[in-house]
């Protein structure tokens, strides 16, 4: 068992962005991909993996700060701090549990594409950490190694349903065919918004505001171009944080940088994922008589790549904020997951078709049932965290939105505690 938990360690501490591409590459020979086309493919994946990565590292770097300015400079006193999924996903790995876990989910995920139950082969192995912490969770609640495996299980089968059931808008919308979000914070936060959203559009008057990027970009010109409403964002934010105008101006020019490079570096990996998901698709079509279909399952990163997502991701970051002061009974002090609202958002956004009035008030009602569920995860959090990542200074407990406040996972606490009840 240590040798297996060492391998798949291992593994993992190689980073998503050399980690997909071997993945990638091994898919594609499956696929009868030609050996040389297939490692071009894994590479450029690769390659675009590590584009994205920069430019949400440019994104967190300067909302992070902004965020803690805006809570200084108003004040803001809550107790438990938001350490953001990075720390998160460290707690995750960080229990007993996690490093059978890994290969009991590719196996499920095989199991289940093979029966025909799911369509999405989630080739995302990173991402897997939400599975994980849901079993690392029930871990810690239970001390139940079989409930822990079951929780991980559901987990995933819940993200590979809702993959599946938004793979149309995901295609549609991000122009990415043949590609699935098995993302866990995405389809949790989705499961509850596109409901939501639903009702939003059928208010009388407001759901009949259609207000997306393109529909900007017309009406304002250069001022509504993805670029310009960056920088316009930017700017606001900093202001709101009470930056001096050079500061001003810097994060106003790195959100505009931010909205303009993201497209480019999701445009480069999709030329990777194209080959290999048209591959697939052949294949299975021949094996099958083109009776099934088979979805490749992608982080939500690649979501970033429509400027819609973005600001409503960005234009959420002080809605949050003052949401969570406001909010009663919410202890939870939004920080460090404030830079990928954007991601929370991916699959409302994508279901309204870019509308980003309809996504922002549908995002604004998430969060706020998100902060909710992070307060009441703060025990549970805390303790998972306890020893495996420093807490912020002065912090004495600490919860996320990526985790604490997921309605997949909040779920699953409840039935891990009924269990601990019974058992």
């Amino acid at each position: 068992m240590k040798v297996v938990g060492d391998v798949v360690q291992y593994i993992l501490n190689m980073g998503a962005s050399v980690m997909l591409p071997i993945m990638i590459f091994i898919i594609a020979l499956i696929f009868r991909v030609k050996a040389s086309k297939a490692l071009r493919s894994a590479l450029t994946i690769g390659i675009g993996m590590v584009g994205i990565n920069l430019v949400i590292n440019l994104l967190t770097t300067n909302i992070g700060p902004a965020a803690q300015a805006m809570v200084k400079r108003f004040g803001f006193h809550l107790t438990v701090i938001d350490v953001g999924w990075p720390s998160a996903a460290a707690g995750a790995w960080g229990q007993p549990i996690s490093s059978i876990l890994i290969p009991i989910l590719l196996v499920t995920n095989l199991v289940l594409l093979i029966t025909g139950i799911t369509k999405t082969l989630d080739i995302d192995i990173w991402n897997y950490w939400h599975m994980v912490a849901a079993g690392s969770v029930a871990y810690i609640v239970t001390q139940s190694w079989i409930f822990s495996i079951i929780s991980a299980i559901l987990y995933m089968i819940f993200c590979l349903l809702i993959a599946d059931w938004t793979a149309k808008d995901v295609q549609e919308f991000y122009g990415l065919e043949g590609i699935s979000f098995p993302t866990g914070s995405s389809d949790a936060f989705g499961l509850l918004g596109i409901p939501i959203s639903w009702v939003v559009s059928k208010i009388p008057g407001l759901g009949k505001i259609d207000v997306d990027a393109e529909t900007i970009q017309k009406k304002f010109g250069i001022f509504g171009e993805p670029m310009m409403m960056g920088i316009i964002i930017g700017i606001v934010i900093g202001i709101l944080a009470g930056y001096d105008v050079a500061g001003i101006l810097t994060l106003g020019i790195n959100m505009g940088a931010v909205m303009m490079l993201m497209p480019r570096m999701v445009k480069l990996l999709m030329e990777g994922l194209i080959p290999i998901s048209e591959a697939a698709r052949e294949l299975l079509q021949k094996r099958t008589g083109g009776k099934r279909e088979i979805l490749l399952g992608m982080d939500a990163a690649l979501s970033t790549g429509a400027p819609a997502t973005l600001a409503v991701g960005l234009l959420l970051v002080p809605i949050t904020l003052f949401i969570a002061v406001i909010l009663p009974g919410n202890k939870v002090l939004p920080f460090g997951d404030l830079a990928t609202i954007p991601f929370y958002v991916s699959l409302i956004v994508a279901r309204r078709r870019g509308n980003i009035i309809n996504s922002v008030i549908t995002g604004a009602i998430v969060i706020t049932i998100a902060l909710f569920m992070a307060t009441n995860f703060t025990d549970v959090h805390t303790q998972m965290l306890e020893g495996v990542v420093k807490f912020p200074a002065g912090a004495a407990k600490v919860s996320s939105l990526d985790m604490g406040g997921n309605f997949l996972n909040w779920i699953l606490l409840k039935l891990a505690e009924v269990w601990n009840a019974i058992f």
